[in-house]
């Protein structure tokens, strides 16, 4: 699913003062929450935010896009989604996904890390820890982005609710922040949360029933700390995900920004009980859950490798993802 709008309120951990963000995202002050709120513009090098999700640069408004686009290493037999909406109320394109091998080993064109299925209903939390990842050598006149995030939903089910951060380049500067996204209501910055690279970010998505999630963040280094809730119809609390990505617009996923390696879970982070889940009542590190986990290797349109995950730690609690290449 998507996530920009930038994951609910969180659209990237920093404060419209602190940070300047990409041209290609319109800001609306949400006097409500306090937060910025990103629509994604349409264009043609925007960032993806879903499971492809993208910012455009310019006048057109951002797609909130944090949809799992997968295809197998089998053969590609496509089959179109629905029509994703949008922040901006703006015409949604179909979305297309090839069937994937339940084998524990999937690939994507936006998404990359590990994701753990269940039955409709099934889940009910995700935790999840990293290491703010820092951008590797100058940033390229093109905008480049990538986004690091722990959520529900969006594996295959058509919402998404989450929260992490972004470690960009923006205008040809590194820029870093918070966000979260209840998609498809639309992304929002969070302002009280200062985003550095080397940060350890601990983060929570949990459904309450009837449709109602909340979010949280925090910011282990500086003890910064955001929460919000919001409800989402005709989400299926089928998965839970730790996904590091390359968002989208409706021009399609936007180029990977090179974050080198961001380091996920509870030996690379010491936070405790990260990266769990809870499905059918039970709480367990992500590892654990067998043949329900899934592990996702970023490929572009070709396949060829844009970012890779190792393996679960011997622990199951943890686990790096590597940029390769940009893209697209």
């Amino acid at each position: 699913m998507e996530r920009w709008t930038h994951r609910g309120t969180p659209t990237r951990t920093r404060s419209p003062a602190e940070i300047a963000l990409p041209k290609s995202r319109l800001r609306n002050l949400d006097p409500a929450k306090g937060a910025l709120t990103l629509a994604r513009m349409a264009r043609k090098d925007f960032h993806k935010a879903y499971f492809d999700s993208t910012f455009p640069e310019n006048a057109r408004e951002k797609l909130s896009v944090r949809h799992f686009f997968t295809t197998t290493l089998a053969a590609l037999a496509i089959v179109f989604l629905s029509t994703l909406s949008f922040a901006a109320a703006l015409p949604a394109p179909s979305l297309i996904v090839a069937p994937r091998i339940h084998d524990g080993s999937v690939s994507s064109t936006n998404w990359s890390g590990f994701a753990v299925t269940g039955s409709a209903g099934s889940v009910s939390d995700a935790k999840g820890s990293w290491v703010v990842p820092t951008i590797q050598g100058n940033c390229p006149s093109t905008n480049q982005y990538s986004s690091f995030w722990v959520g529900i939903d969006g594996y295959s089910s058509g919402t998404v609710e989450q929260t992490g951060t972004d470690s960009d380049c923006q205008n040809g500067v590194p820029t870093y922040y918070a966000w979260y996204e209840f998609f498809p209501h639309p992304s929002f910055l969070i302002n009280g949360i200062s985003v550095h690279p080397g940060d350890v970010m601990s983060a929570e998505a949990h459904a309450l029933g009837n449709g109602k999630f909340t979010v949280s963040i925090s910011d282990a280094t500086t003890g910064q700390s955001f929460s919000t809730s919001s409800t989402v119809h005709r989400a299926q609390q089928s998965s839970a995900e730790w996904i590091a990505e390359a968002p989208s617009s409706s021009g399609g996923i936007l180029p990977l920004a090179n974050f080198g390696t961001v380091k996920f879970g509870l030996d690379n982070t010491g936070v405790s009980s990260t990266c769990y889940a809870t499905i059918r009542g039970t709480t367990a590190a992500f590892g654990t859950f067998g043949s329900n986990v899934q592990k996702i290797t970023m490929v572009t349109s070709g396949g060829a490798t844009k970012a890779s995950p190792s393996n679960p730690s011997s622990d199951s609690t943890s686990f790096s993802v590597t940029w390769v290449s940009s893209g697209p």
